[in-house]
């Protein structure tokens, strides 16, 4: 599968869990699913979901000045409801709520205006449609989507109906959004509750890369997808291949008045750099109002993380995946030519800052943000071995307030010695 350039380059996203679950401030559609409330009850929120406040463009402002290159918006979660003015189901914003409009046609519109790329977030699941819980699959590999919105009781399955569902909704959907908003990237979930053959992954993406041949799909279509997308913890073994970590700023996804647990800039500096460093996406989600307006508290952090970003943006958008485990205690970065390497330090730095097994001589040491040039000298080795010595860097004296960025300019391409030394 051949991943998009701009996608493994853009380093960081911002998902965006909007619906009407905001009216409330209770849970994206798991609210009724697990019974804390009846399905009446999740659905007359439906009345109140106004996007009065809704400025698309004021939304694409910020996620610029947070230094994204790209933006996810839910367009349909698991309850059904599109921010669409669809034509194959009658749950949707455009309908049946005062915001009475298409909401993703602006969004997709100003993000463009400032070059964000587009990614429409999809649900595979519906669990409105009572055509959705029709089949079973061959196992329930997570028993708790045994439930009646999802799934039917044993020997009542209907295949007819969920040969429907995947034509008339599912398909029917994808088919709007790839002809109506053309994105760049389809986030795909909900697809959990079935197998493979029975959502018809392999054909999907087929047909979604036949009318749009450069959209990148995300990892949740069981086997069929582009990348990984691990969720609210940066892996410690980080996959192979693209990758993406889907993270929030506070605890919850969509907007709750009660979560206050609103992650400082510091820690999502570290979380980027940890994510980017290991070779992944950063997807950093906030949840706005039933109005459109995000909360302050995220639009601090989202431009905490841009001034930083900013400061350092040689480390971030023009690099890979940095070095392993063992030769530097925390994050660091390549440039795409492999001559540039960038520590970070997440600490102030007290003496010096350490580098283990560099085969390279290095030429320059600066602090980006600064220019600050830095001495350096190395320690031991064991060179008739070919056992680099350690490289120590004297500790700049001015630091960055969330993480320090050291550039050493190498003498030519990296070489890493990975052996166990001699003796």
């Amino acid at each position: 599968m051949t991943m998009q350039p701009w996608f493994t380059e853009a380093k960081l996203g911002i998902f965006v869990h909007w619906g009407i679950y905001a009216v409330d401030g209770v849970p994206e559609s798991w609210s009724f699913y697990g019974g804390d409330l009846t399905r009446d009850a999740y659905m007359k929120q439906l009345g109140g979901f106004t996007a009065s406040r809704y400025r698309p463009e004021d939304w694409a402002r910020l996620f610029a000045r947070a230094g994204a290159r790209y933006a996810v918006l839910t367009t349909k979660h698991h309850d059904g409801v599109a921010l669409w003015d669809t034509e194959r189901t009658d749950l949707s914003v455009a309908t049946r709520t005062p915001a009475a409009r298409d909401l993703v046609g602006p969004f997709t519109e100003a993000m463009r205006r400032h070059d964000l790329r587009v990614g429409l977030y999809y649900s595979h699941s519906d669990w409105s449609h009572p055509d959705c819980a029709s089949v079973r699959p061959s196992s329930l590999y997570r028993p708790w989507v045994d439930n009646r919105f999802a799934m039917p009781a044993p020997g009542d399955e209907d295949p007819e109906r969920w040969e429907r569902y995947l034509d008339v909704v599912h398909r029917g959907h994808i088919r709007e959004l790839l002809s109506r908003y053309r994105p760049d990237l389809l986030w795909f979930d909900g697809a959990w509750e079935r197998d493979e053959r029975q959502w018809r992954m392999k054909e999907l993406r087929e047909e979604i890369l036949r009318r749009r041949p450069r959209t990148v799909l995300n990892g949740r279509m069981l086997g069929h997808g582009d990348y990984a997308t691990p969720e609210l913890g940066v892996p410690i073994a980080p996959p192979e291949g693209p990758w993406e970590l889907c993270y929030t700023i506070g605890d919850a996804w969509g907007y709750q008045p009660r979560d206050t647990g609103h992650k400082s800039v510091r820690e999502l500096v570290r979380v980027f750099t940890e994510t980017i460093g290991h070779g992944g996406n950063l997807l950093l989600n906030t949840g706005p109002r039933a109005d459109g307006t995000i909360l302050v508290e995220h639009v601090e952090r989202l431009e905490g993380l841009g001034g930083w970003i900013h400061r350092n943006k040689d480390a971030v958008y023009a690099t890979e995946r940095g070095l392993p485990y063992g030769h530097h205690y925390v994050p660091s970065m390549l440039t795409k030519d492999r001559r540039t390497l960038f520590l970070v330090c997440f600490d102030v730095p007290r003496g010096f800052v350490e580098l283990r097994g560099l085969k390279n001589t290095v030429r320059r040491i600066s602090v980006l943000g600064g220019g600050e040039e830095l001495a350096h000298r190395v320690v031991g080795g064991f060179p008739s071995a070919g056992v680099p010595g350690v490289v120590r860097i004297d500790a700049p004296t001015v630091c960055d307030p969330y993480a320090t960025v050291l550039a050493l300019e190498l003498d030519g391409e990296i070489e890493l010695y990975r052996g166990h030394g001699a003796g």
